[in-house]
């Protein structure tokens, strides 16, 4: 049974930096990629970042852009979301998603994902 775990989340100011991480078990991490996706409240939820089994390709959301990086630890079951200049309008619930097949893109499209953590909550103050 694949298990994701997110931690990291918190409260922080405007212009400050929060790194999420998701470790990952019950099935061959390295073979699927991962990706990250948020909901604010009363809105839909939304694609971030993922990354490819190989770690060799990223993609990202356009609001995410220059400001996160997505990354992943093979050795240690674990992907990232490092966010910096963090807004107000990243606030959020950040959910984190294991792909449904190996060996697959980075892909932004959550219906390939199969397996979903509960989610983090990240709080942007002014």
């Amino acid at each position: 049974q694949v298990q994701l775990v997110e931690s990291g989340g918190g409260l922080v100011q405007i212009g400050g930096s929060l790194r999420l991480s998701c470790a990952a078990s019950g099935r061959a991490f390295s073979n699927y990629a991962m990706g990250w996706f948020r909901q604010a409240p009363g809105k839909e939820r939304e694609f971030v970042a993922a990354i490819k089994w190989s770690e060799t390709s990223t993609t990202y959301a356009d609001s995410a852009k220059g400001r996160f990086t997505i990354s992943r630890d093979n050795a240690k079951n674990t992907v990232y979301l490092q966010m910096n200049s963090l807004k107000t309008e990243d606030t959020a619930v950040y959910f984190c998603a294991q792909a449904r097949t190996r060996w697959s893109i980075a892909t932004a499209l959550a219906d390939d994902y199969q397996y979903w953590g509960q989610g983090t909550q990240v709080t942007v103050s002014s």
